[in-house]
């Protein structure tokens, strides 16, 4: 019998640190084939989703997959991530939280549906890290050009993951 990972129930407890503290928990996904959100918010094949329990509807954290409702732009859509696909959680409020090895990709983010990739024989072990606080991705026409990070510099508002020892 194959073991199951253990970056689920990190993801699951991690969430429950982050609401038991009153944070938000952000949770930064690799969108694929297999990854449904909407695809209007992605940039660079990644997205960062608030899963704080005012934002979702039907949160479900399983061992395979993280589902749940959210609305974006005022539409309601159903949002389905592969765990696998997950590179980080943090909270928003101080960016505590913890980033995971990237597996192997299941394809470009695209509409159509794909195999699963096979899993790595020995992932690398998550890592705890800090992040720089990020709000989840809104579409705006400024969205198109590269934005200024707090530190003045031109990383397109994106998180920045720190790791932390």
């Amino acid at each position: 019998m194959q073991e199951i990972s253990t970056k689920p129930y990190l993801l699951r407890a991690l969430y429950e640190w982050c609401t038991d503290n009153g944070y938000t928990p952000h949770i930064a996904v690799r969108v694929d084939n297999q990854t449904r959100v909407p695809r209007q918010f992605v940039r660079d094949n990644e997205i960062v989703l608030n899963i704080s329990f005012e934002a979702t509807s039907q949160l479900q954290m399983g061992n395979e997959w993280i589902e749940f409702n959210a609305r974006f732009s005022g539409k309601s859509h159903k949002i389905e991530v592969p765990v696998a696909n997950i590179l980080a959680i943090y909270a928003r409020e101080n960016g505590q939280g913890m980033a995971f090895p990237v597996e192997s990709a299941g394809g470009e983010a695209q509409d159509s549906g794909a195999d699963a990739a096979d899993e790595a024989d020995t992932p690398a072990a998550p890592r705890a890290v800090e992040t720089a606080p990020a709000d989840p991705v809104e579409a705006t026409d400024a969205d198109d050009k590269p934005q200024p990070d707090d530190d003045g510099s031109k990383g397109g508002g994106r998180a920045r993951l720190k790791i932390v020892k």
